[in-house]
C-alpha cells in the first residue's frame, strides 16, 4: 500500500492512541516502529496516525501508536520491543507539552538500564497553531532526548516546499523544516479539519523514511 493510500485510509472518527497499525507482510522480515506521541486536543494525534501510516505502508514494517498519556509497564514493553521510536508532542509556549516532557523525564529508567534504546533508531513531529510557533525548539528537545539515549536520530531528506512565487501551500515540507516533521492547525479548527493534508503527508512521509532506513540497517545487519 503507497503511503497516500495509507493516510486515505486512517479512521478519523477513532481516537489515534487506540489503534494500532500494521503492516509488516506475513512471513516477512519485519521491523516494529513505534511512534511515542502525545496530543492536546487530537491535532497531534492525526499526525501520529499519518506517521504510522506512512511507516506501515512500507512493505517489511510495521507500525504500533503508542499514547504517552498513561505510563504504564505496557507502555514501556512496547516501546522497548520496537526497533525504531518516533517521538510527537504538541508544542506549547515553545517546547514539547508537560505530558511528553514528563514521559522523557520518566524513561531515565531505560537510560539507567544499559541505554536501552541504544542503537534504536529516532525521529520527531511536532505541532502548533502557528506557522512558526518555535516548533524547532521542541524537535532539538526530541533529538537531544535520542542522544542520551544513544539512538540514531533521522530527520527529513525533503526540499522546502512553498518557498517560491511557483510554489504551492499543497507542497510537502511546506514549513521548510529537517529535523523532523512539523505541521500546523488553525486555532478554531477542530482535529477533523487540521492540520491540513499536505502537513499529514509530510507526517507520513518522515514514517516511512524511518521504516525504510530501519529495514535497510536490519537486513545489512543480518548479511554481516
Amino acid at each position: 500500500m503507497s503511503t497516500e493510500a495509507a493516510i486515505a485510509d486512517l479512521d478519523q472518527g477513532q481516537p489515534a492512541d487506540r489503534k494500532v497499525v500494521v503492516g509488516a507482510e506475513p512471513g516477512s522480515s519485519s521491523v516494529r516502529i513505534a511512534v511515542a506521541y502525545h496530543s492536546g486536543q487530537g491535532h497531534t494525534a492525526r499526525q501520529a496516525a499519518a506517521v504510522a501510516a506512512g511507516a506501515s505502508a512500507v512493505p517489511g514494517a510495521a507500525a504500533d501508536l503508542v499514547s504517552l498519556d498513561e505510563l504504564t509497564e505496557e507502555t514501556w514493553d512496547r516501546l522497548a520491543a520496537a526497533d525504531a521510536i518516533i517521538f510527537g508532542a504538541p508544542t506549547y509556549m515553545g517546547s514539547p507539552s508537560a505530558v511528553f516532557k514528563a514521559f522523557a523525564e520518566a524513561s531515565v529508567r531505560v537510560w539507567a538500564a544499559d541505554l536501552g534504546w541504544r542503537d534504536k533508531f529516532a525521529a520527531g513531529f511536532t505541532n502548533s497553531k502557528a506557522m512558526a510557533g518555535d516548533k524547532l525548539n521542541s524537535l532539538v528537545d526530541f533529538a537531544v532526548l535520542a542522544a542520551q539515549h544513544g539512538m540514531i536520530w533521522v530527520g527529513l531528506d525533503l526540499y522546502p516546499g512553498w518557498a517560491e512565487s511557483t510554489a504551492s501551500i499543497e507542497d510537502l515540507n511546506r514549513l521548510g523544516s529537517w529535523l523532523g516533521a512539523t505541521a500546523q492547525s488553525d486555532a478554531d479548527l477542530s482535529a477533523e479539519k487540521a492540520p491540513p493534508e499536505t502537513d499529514l503527508r509530510t507526517a507520513a512521509y518522515l514514517g516511512e523514511r524511518v521504516a525504510k532506513i530501519t529495514l535497510r540497517h536490519q537486513r545489512g545487519s543480518l548479511a554481516a
